[in-house]
């Protein structure tokens, strides 16, 4: 492309097929695309805000070292009846080398979602710190403990807004393009494989099995109470996301398959991000040839 065009981006949610978001936006850049602005919900917003803080290549570079067992590590389990997670602990590993900024200082106007449960509302960060408005966005129920704001609870964006298309500052002239974590399922995908070698690479041990299974998104094999929790909310935000889309015609849709990572499969960075290059790439074409 030998024309540079603006684009107001907007990132799902999705859990760790987020990674597939980065791999989207590298293409569009490589192609000549520039980003004017970004919103996004859950690990859409924990991208975004990267993104728009000049940060995204740092995130990058550590997510593709980590393994099944580093992800293990990072997971701070908490024994209360509020979630699983804590969700602390990443956050702390990453202000080691990205510090925190207020989003009135990125770089590119930056809007992250979270869901006030007992309002049932929206709330929108696009001021104060970037790790408050994530940890806030990326609070799945059951799984990540809610944030306390003001006087309520903050959980996962992506519960009333999967894709906060509203939410992004669009500039007239700016193309509106979207990464769907939710995408049509390809279970047999090559994509989304994994070899058993690869498995004991990464320290595959029965514990993190177990885990895994436990949250693993539409294991039909594994309906345990949290599989089932998860498996239902699944259904009502791909329902919503694809409302929302239609609703505002986007003039750029890179659908990523719902079904090619499992909530915590950050260990699977770099073929994640391949993926989101590959669909982000076919989605021009398919523009272009419009």
């Amino acid at each position: 492309m030998k024309t540079k065009k603006n684009v107001a981006l907007v990132l799902s949610s999705g859990g760790a097929k987020g990674i597939s978001h980065i791999g989207a936006i590298q293409e569009l850049q490589r192609q000549g695309f520039n980003i004017t602005s970004v919103s996004g919900s859950s690990i859409g917003a924990v991208i975004g805000g990267l993104l728009a803080m000049g940060k995204l290549d740092a995130y990058t570079e550590w997510i593709k070292t980590l393994d099944r067992r580093s992800v293990w590590g990072l997971m701070d389990f908490s024994f209360n009846t509020n979630g699983l997670l804590k969700g602390e602990r990443v956050f702390d590993k990453m202000k080691q080398f990205i510090p925190d900024m207020d989003i009135e200082n990125m770089s590119i106007p930056f809007s992250a979602v979270a869901s006030d449960i007992l309002n049932e509302k929206e709330i929108v960060f696009d001021t104060g710190s970037y790790y408050k408005a994530a940890r806030a966005s990326v609070a799945i129920p059951a799984m990540l403990t809610p944030v306390r704001y003001k006087d309520t609870f903050l959980v996962d964006g992506g519960i009333l807004n999967p894709v906060p298309i509203d939410h992004v500052k669009r500039n007239e002239g700016d193309l509106l393009v979207v990464v769907n974590l939710y995408g049509a399922k390809q279970p047999k995908a090559e994509t989304v494989s994994q070899s058993k070698n690869e498995e004991n690479k990464n320290g595959n041990n029965g514990l993190l099995n177990t885990f895994s299974k436990l949250v693993a998104t539409g294991d039909k094999q594994s309906l345990g109470y949290i599989s089932l929790l998860t498996t239902s909310s699944a259904a009502m935000i791909h329902k919503l996301a694809k409302i929302n889309i239609e609703r505002y015609q986007p003039d750029i849709v890179i659908n990523i398959p719902a079904d090619s990572a499992n909530t915590f499969d950050f260990h699977r960075a770099d073929e994640l991000l391949q993926l989101g290059a590959d669909a982000a790439s076919r989605a021009i074409v398919s523009m272009a040839g419009e």
